[in-house]
């Protein structure tokens, strides 16, 4: 059948990670972003909801590959829920990577693992509203409460990207004060314990599942450190593929993330066009 040619990577390492993954899928591993991604991003990330086919193609493609995983700053349980991924038939190679890697849930067993917040997230949750009002937050700011991050969001000001560059330095200072790090996303501020990203999630599940090949997807800035891991295994002769999922509402593709993938495609619709195809072509 062969896969469609607008999945054709444009790069070359992009092509030998698709060529790997289609000859040997028992020994690779697909991996997912969520929000922007597997879910169109909204206003509000508690109404996100996946691709109204994303659960479906994903039981058709799991079984046919090593592992599938979503690596997500989310809570696990809410890109469970918001991804409808409990329950479905073929997705029990399925795991869910929530806050970064610091939650875990599995799809064959249910069971969601997820450590006590730190200290020093805590106490930011607590002072945060009066720094936000001290450094004159525009209207539509809001927080996102994640547990273990907190994350101040920008897109609902009438000037997203000023009111996130008048708020960058004052939350670096206030999250280095309370050993937390500012990593910024698209129209977003997150507040995070240092050393936690999605690189580190994703080299944590290839190395446990011996994984020969990878391929990972994701739209923002916060999945550069998993496209590292995937260029860092590049380098060592371990083939694989990066797709950029891009915005479907006229803004422009991240282009740090763009500029780096070997496929971009449009959007989380894009991404499970292209999900289906490679289950399709392994079926």
């Amino acid at each position: 059948m062969g896969i469609p040619e607008q999945f054709t990577p444009s790069t070359a390492a992009g092509r030998d990670g698709l060529a790997a993954l289609l000859a040997a899928p028992g020994e690779a591993v697909v991996a997912l972003d969520f929000d922007g991604t597997l879910a169109p991003i909204v206003a509000d990330p508690t109404a996100a909801r996946a691709h109204p086919r994303a659960a479906a193609v994903l039981s058709a493609l799991a079984p046919r590959v090593g592992a599938v995983a979503v690596v997500t700053g989310r809570p696990a349980a809410d890109a469970v829920a918001y991804g409808g991924f409990d329950g479905v038939p073929g997705l029990e190679h399925l795991t869910v990577l929530g806050q970064y890697g610091a939650e875990r849930w599995d799809a064959h067993t249910g069971a969601l693992t997820a450590p006590e917040p730190p200290a020093g997230v805590a106490a930011a949750r607590a002072e945060l509203p009066a720094l936000l009002a001290r450094e004159g937050a525009p209207e539509g700011t809001w927080t996102e409460d994640k547990g273990r991050a907190l994350a101040v969001h920008t897109r609902r000001t009438a000037e997203p990207q000023p009111a996130m560059d008048r708020l960058r330095t004052p939350l670096a200072a206030f999250a280095a004060a309370h050993g937390l790090v500012v990593e910024p996303g698209r129209f977003v501020l997150e507040l995070r314990p240092p050393g936690v990203d999605k690189g580190a999630a994703l080299e944590g599940f290839l190395a446990e599942h011996a994984a020969r090949a990878v391929l990972y997807a994701g739209d923002d800035l916060g999945d550069l450190a998993a496209f590292a891991a995937v260029e860092k295994r590049r380098g060592e002769g371990l083939p694989g593929l990066l797709v950029c999922s891009g915005p479907t509402t006229g803004e422009a593709p991240v282009r740090e993330l763009a500029d780096r993938a070997d496929l971009v495609v449009p959007g989380p619709a894009g991404l499970v066009d292209l999900l289906a195809a490679l289950a399709a072509e392994l079926g």
